[in-house]
């Protein structure tokens, strides 16, 4: 029997794919626990729909994300810190922190999304990677001063 798969099914397929199981497997397994439906050219119009309606969305959050990672290339974000002798910088400024200061400007970004190679943690100038979409990646300029 040929199914299109709704959900991740590990060792069998993922979502979106259609694929041959066998019909017990798939009446008494896939299709009751609704991990699948039972391949028809109605459930495959309806699928293509989907794809179609995923992708257009995807499509828009890349644009939107682009928007801003030319916005957010524009920018400097400044942060105060307390230093010691030398210009020793106590502590160093966190993903979380920098996630705070970008919400303050009305970008909203995880603080996961934010990639910190080397701890900030001298004065000056310093790049941090964002994550605004995995095909999106911005540059963010970060400036410690005393």
């Amino acid at each position: 029997m040929k199914v299109i798969f709704l959900k991740d099914v590990k060792g069998q397929g993922k979502k979106d794919d259609i694929k041959e199981v066998k019909d017990g497997y798939a009446e008494n397994f896939l299709i009751k626990n609704g991990y699948a439906i039972k391949y028809t050219e109605r459930s495959k119009e309806i699928l293509n729909n989907q794809i179609n309606t995923r992708n257009e969305k995807e499509k828009e959050l890349i644009e939107k994300c682009k928007v801003m990672k030319v916005e957010l290339e524009k920018k400097t974000y400044t942060f105060k810190v307390k230093t010691g002798k030398e210009d020793k910088v106590f502590g160093s400024i966190s993903s979380k922190a920098i996630a705070d200061e970008l919400s303050k400007d009305g970008y909203k970004v995880d603080k996961k999304k934010i990639k910190i190679d080397e701890s900030l943690s001298t004065l000056g100038t310093h790049i941090v990677k964002v994550e605004l979409h995995p095909k999106v990646i911005v540059d963010l300029k970060i400036k410690l001063e005393k």
